[in-house]
């Protein structure tokens, strides 16, 4: 089981203060809802970065030790928090370029979004 370094409270405050537009919070909620699909879908197969803020391996497979790993999902912090919340759609993220994904396990379609606001 992954380890948590941001208190699922702390995570879910930071979440909520931005989106009533607490920008500052930005760093801790992108961490959090990284951790969160490090949970939901444990693994080192895959790697997602949200530079300049973190990167997790997740989803199960072959683990990856040293190097470039063979699958990856690069974005920004915006279009990961956009996909998080469901403000955007994965296959059209990816179609506008807003999703750098390479491998063929790095489609998190299936796991996102990771939260859903009525």
């Amino acid at each position: 089981m992954p380890r948590r370094k941001i208190n699922p409270e702390d995570g879910l405050r930071a979440v909520a203060a931005l989106r009533a537009g607490d920008q500052s919070q930005t760093a801790t909620a992108v961490r959090y809802l990284l951790e969160e699909l490090t949970f939901l879908r444990p693994g080192n197969a895959v790697e997602v970065r949200v530079p300049p803020f973190g990167a997790v391996q997740c989803i199960e497979g072959l683990t990856h030790r040293r190097g470039t790993p063979p699958n990856v999902v690069e974005l920004d912090a915006e279009t990961w928090l956009a996909l998080c919340f469901g403000e955007i759609d994965w296959n059209a993220a990816v179609a506008v370029g807003r999703v750098r994904a390479s491998g063929t396990r790095a489609d998190l379609s299936e796991l996102l979004p990771l939260m859903r606001f009525n």
